[in-house]
């Protein structure tokens, strides 16, 4: 099911089998500082689509191929990998990184690929009106980052009224996407916010702290991802910042990151727009038809993690989008301009999570011509050192629409007149 292609063997590529297939890469990092939470993330990503080839025979009958190209999240190697892989039918392309995304962004429109950067990548790509080639539901980091600043608020006792926020982030196109958000709804609570970058990638970070320690925020807004977040939360532990107030975004809250400051980063915060464990029947399938089947993509320690959870949600939503199209179109080896059209018209209910084993696993949407960005919504999952384990600690909380919707727009429509893109869906 799986191939593995090296980004710099562009030359060796051949052209698609002629068999029917549904192909899709996997634009991996299991090697680098980000390997951490890139490894269990394809490795849910790739169980899934096995799942469904051993115990389905894939999607309306067509088989799944995975490609996996190792981008070691840099942002040359990602668009090395599109190139090798494009020309093999590639339906959908789940880039995993926001600077990668950025660059696949015209790329990928022009060439008719759909791109699913799941909760990262560029906010405003949630206007289908502009961006019709590319997705973000089930949320953006400008929905994270207000779903933060309400959490912030609920144990506040209701305001942030003179309160001091920083955000320290990663300083990269990722870490710096909430800021303006950030920036407007600071305006909106009365808080006051601090921004503390940290250079990639982010082993070291003694300074940032010595700064939040003397500036003592109230809360610490983290947008960190791969050993960074290791760090941070040690960092943390280290100068007896409260933990219950540090508050990640959803790449900033996994076992990786929490398990090596032991007790230290017990009542660390994230937000999650996937549900935590494997206390679901989905979980089941997967350990019989692919862990105990030998055909894991990784040892199969990893089921239920956080990250592994995530990859897993990515490819249920690539699948029910490409049996959407299926469906849509009357064919089952469908083409990159179908799947578009599935990704499009995808409707995510409750009672559809029930039938895939995943009752309650994300929140329930539908996606439209005018909003590619869903619902904007995510818990607040919180570390249990004693434990080991993710709580969520609160329901899904919405994100404030009517302050993101016209950053959105401005956004959308800058790009728009920039690129000549006349929008659609009148």
């Amino acid at each position: 099911m799986k191939k593995i292609i090296a980004a710099t063997a562009l030359a060796m590529m051949t052209a698609a089998p002629a068999v029917a297939e549904l192909v899709i890469p996997d634009l991996s990092y299991r090697t680098g500082p980000f390997a951490a939470g890139g490894i269990p993330f394809s490795d849910g990503y790739q169980d899934y689509f096995t799942l469904l080839n051993e115990r389905d025979g894939g999607i309306g009958g067509v088989p799944v191929r995975v490609l996996e190209c190792e981008t070691g999240y840099n942002t040359e190697k990602g668009v090395e990998c599109y190139e090798a892989t494009k020309g093999e039918g590639a339906l959908v392309y789940q880039p995993l990184s926001t600077g990668i995304t950025y660059q696949l962004i015209p790329k990928a429109s022009a060439d008719g690929i759909p791109i699913h950067s799941m909760g990262y990548g560029r906010t405003s790509a949630a206007n289908g009106k502009v961006f019709e080639w590319v997705f973000n539901y089930p949320g953006s980091y400008w929905d994270a980052a207000s779903i933060m600043v309400t959490h912030a608020k609920d144990v506040s006792d209701g305001s942030l009224e003179g309160k001091k926020i920083a955000l320290l982030y990663h300083n990269s196109a990722y870490g710096k996407e909430p800021i303006r958000t950030l920036e407007e709804l600071s305006k909106l609570e009365g808080y006051e916010l601090t921004l503390i970058p940290v250079d990639s990638p982010g082993q070291e970070q003694k300074s940032q702290w010595l700064q939040i320690r003397r500036e003592r925020p109230d809360f610490v807004f983290f947008w960190g991802w791969g050993v960074m977040n290791q760090v941070a939360v040690q960092e943390a532990a280290n100068i007896r910042f409260p933990m219950e107030n540090f508050i990640g975004v959803w790449w900033s809250g996994a076992e990786p990151d929490v398990l090596p400051a032991g007790d230290g980063a017990n009542g660390y915060k994230s937000t999650n727009f996937t549900a935590v464990g494997r206390d679901f029947p989905i979980f089941d399938d997967i350990q019989k038809f692919v862990v105990d089947a030998g055909k894991a993509a990784g040892d199969g320690t990893s089921l239920g993690q956080v990250q592994y959870n995530r990859g897993m949600y990515a490819a249920m939503l690539a699948s029910e989008a490409i049996a959407t199209a299926q469906k849509i179109h009357g064919v089952a080896d469908i083409t990159p301009a179908q799947m578009r059209d599935g990704m499009e018209a995808l409707e995510l209910t409750p009672a559809r999570l029930e039938e895939l084993g995943m009752p309650n696993f994300g929140p329930t949407f539908a996606v439209s011509c005018e909003n590619h960005g869903g619902p904007g919504k995510a818990l607040v999952q919180q570390w249990d050192a004693s434990a080991q384990k993710w709580e969520a600690i609160t329901d899904f909380i919405s994100s404030n629409r009517d302050v993101i919707m016209p950053l959105i727009m401005e956004d959308s429509a800058a790009y728009a007149a920039e690129n000549s893109i006349s929008e659609r869906c009148n």
